[in-house]
């Protein structure tokens, strides 16, 4: 697939990066642009550190690495995969976790703010938290956060999907969080009865029918669960609403993830005074919402 007169790494990053660009690719699955998503890509290919591209921008490849960077640049162009089901591996912050097409990409202005420590004010230090849930886990990875940012937390992660959670399960044990996180296959909060918790979070399902009917094709490879909502994209977010209360203890806080559908929340919600948090990324994704709020 890589003619042959390109010869060093640099030759076919520009190749790629061309061919990427005709090929009208979309990117939304952890890199922005063509260029980064093809030295992402080539950087893995070859074995080498992911931040490290400089170095090794004038090394002549060998035809074994020719062909192993030609399959996967091919997949990518040809197939419309994203890039990380390709590499099964994605990364949150400096957090790598393995994903396949039993789950979504992991994308999370979530992560961010537990990475920033945005979460203190409202709950206090680290330590206060014993008891944390993670709805909709998918891979696990807000989970695997949750137990990384709060040393002392309990942590339940709920999916309704038995391969979703066989996935966060295998991101759970590299992190070596079995002891504390307990994975839970139900519905939302079936399952939990009688638990409370301190901070519950949720990156739910929340794309429109209109949106569905628009994804691009890379967006396709993902279980469709997983994204589709209803018509306003509030199917899930109503019902997380409705019963958060139960379970959240006397000055808990429940956390979640909208993408771009703020307004279409506040017109659903009049009645509650949601707090929109920035993140570093974006501000309007997540509302945060005290246990009071909902009562």
């Amino acid at each position: 697939m890589i003619p042959a007169e390109l010869l060093t790494l640099r030759d076919v990053l520009r190749w790629a990066v061309s061919r990427f660009n005709e090929a009208g690719l979309f990117f939304g699955h952890g890199s922005q642009s063509a260029y980064d998503e093809a030295a992402y890509l080539l950087l893995h290919a070859l074995h080498l550190p992911l931040d490290r591209l400089e170095p090794f921008l004038d090394a002549r490849l060998t035809a074994a690495e020719r062909e192993a960077i030609g399959t996967l640049l091919g997949r990518r162009i040809e197939e419309r995969i994203p890039a990380a089901y390709l590499t099964h591996e994605a990364w949150l912050g400096d957090c790598r976790f393995y994903v396949d097409e039993r789950v979504i990409v992991p994308r999370s202005h979530i992560a961010e703010l537990l990475s920033d420590g945005t979460f203190e004010p409202w709950l206090g230090d680290a330590e206060s938290v014993g008891d944390a849930l993670d709805l909709c886990t998918g891979s696990g990875c807000l989970a695997v956060l949750l137990g990384l940012t709060f040393p002392q937390a309990r942590v339940d992660a709920v999916d309704l999907s038995a391969d979703a959670l066989a996935v966060a399960a295998r991101n759970v044990a590299d992190y070596g969080l079995e002891d504390r996180i307990r994975l839970v296959c139900a519905d939302l909060f079936a399952g939990l009865e009688g638990r409370r918790y301190d901070l519950i979070v949720s990156n739910p399902p929340y794309v429109t029918a209109e949106a569905m009917r628009a994804l691009p094709a890379e967006y396709r490879h993902e279980p469709e669960m997983a994204l589709a909502a209803g018509e306003d994209g509030l199917d899930i977010v109503r019902r997380i609403l409705a019963a958060a209360p139960r379970h959240l203890k006397p000055d808990g806080i429940l956390a979640v993830e909208v993408g771009g559908n703020r307004a279409i929340v506040d017109n659903a919600f009049p009645e509650i005074a949601f707090s929109w948090i920035e993140s570093a990324s974006g501000e309007g994704a997540v509302f945060l919402l005290q246990r009071e709020q909902l009562a």
